[in-house]
């Protein structure tokens, strides 16, 4: 899993029948304080994530092993939101 930051949404009207009715949320991988630090992507959100939260993405042959994911044609999706993030015995993140 990685860290990472939703930065938007986008809407896909046309697009396979597995991914009709889902969220496709923006993401930027994130730091342990929560900063961005790499190129945004899409991926589909299974936990009703929203812009500004730093979450939890799962990609590759992992993001299809969701109950609602399962066998759908995508790289990246969103398991969890996360709430605090503690490095070194510091807490680096809190929502």
């Amino acid at each position: 899993m990685k860290i990472a930051l939703v930065v938007g949404s986008t809407v896909s009207t046309i697009k396979d029948a597995a991914l009709h009715g889902r969220k496709l949320l923006i993401v930027r991988a994130a730091d342990t304080a929560g900063k961005p630090t790499g190129e945004p992507y899409v991926a589909v959100d299974t936990v009703s994530a929203g812009t500004g939260d730093l979450v939890l993405v799962t990609e590759g042959s992992s993001a299809r092993q969701t109950g609602i994911t399962k066998d759908s044609p995508l790289d990246a999706v969103i398991v969890g939101v996360i709430d605090s993030l503690e490095a070194d015995g510091k807490f680096t993140y809190k929502k």
